[in-house]
């Protein structure tokens, strides 16, 4: 069900769940079933031999190639998170050292030395979805200066209580549009908040994200069996919430 709003599926983080793949094979075909379902985007996490998240390049790259072969047109967004590599120096060196680019990465703007991660990859034609979890991650955003070189930027509370994070998510909103960002705006929260804020983004005329990343459940409440399925829900949510499906751009 192919939508024209942007619809990004987020495949796996540290998700423990069944179906979350973490091996460049699985993570492929997760993708391709994922895009097949209606996802215009992908992000996907690195695992290393061992089951641990990792930005090592060649652990990146294995991924990149494997998804790539069997979606070869489909955006691949990488994580950069600090929860993988805590020391900001240590992080900017391995990410330096990445020889296969991903299209894009999510850079969560709370996190130390994220604005020299974000100048690196940027030099490097890297497109940046700029990760916003809580208001002062906003006000940091609006006070670096990348937002007018970013991507879009990705709304995405952490709040469980879904009233909570849909308040939480229009303030961060109302942070970025104060400051004249009209940058594209992806809106997504985590477990069963994540559909309360994904319906309110579609309301703004945002893009969302939906995966095993974010959310197990589906709308309805009862367990998704994968990826594929989320991302039909979400589809199916656009239709009914937009209509004619008049919604953002998905041109990366």
């Amino acid at each position: 069900m192919p939508t024209t709003t942007f619809l990004q599926a987020a495949l796996n983080g540290d998700r423990i769940h069944p179906a979350a793949p973490r091996t460049p094979a699985s993570l492929a075909e997760a993708a391709r079933a994922a895009v097949d379902a209606g996802a215009q985007s992908v992000h996907v996490h690195a695992f290393d031999e061992r089951g641990r998240e990792t930005l090592d390049g060649e652990a990146c790259a294995k991924v990149l190639r494997a998804i790539r072969a069997r979606c070869p047109e489909t955006p691949i967004s990488l994580t950069t998170s600090a929860t993988i590599v805590l020391d900001p120096e240590e992080r900017l060196r391995i990410v330096e050292a990445w020889e296969e680019m991903p299209d894009l990465v999510t850079a969560n703007q709370g996190e130390p030395g994220i604005v020299a991660l974000c100048e690196s990859l940027l030099s490097r034609g890297v497109g940046i979805e700029a990760g916003l979890l809580s208001s002062e991650d906003a006000r940091e955003f609006v006070r670096s200066g990348l937002a007018d070189r970013c991507r879009r930027i990705l709304i995405e509370p952490l709040d469980a209580d879904p009233e909570t994070a849909v308040q939480h998510a229009a303030r961060m909103e109302g942070i970025v549009m104060s400051a004249g960002i009209r940058v594209e705006q992806v809106h997504h929260g985590y477990d069963i908040a994540c559909w309360a804020v994904n319906r309110r983004g579609l309301d703004r005329g945002h893009g969302i994200r939906t995966g095993l990343e974010d959310v197990t459940l589906l709308p309805d409440g009862m367990p998704a069996r994968d990826n594929a399925e989320l991302v039909a829900a979400a589809a199916r949510l656009i239709y009914a919430r937009s209509g004619s499906d008049s919604g953002t751009s998905a041109v990366v």
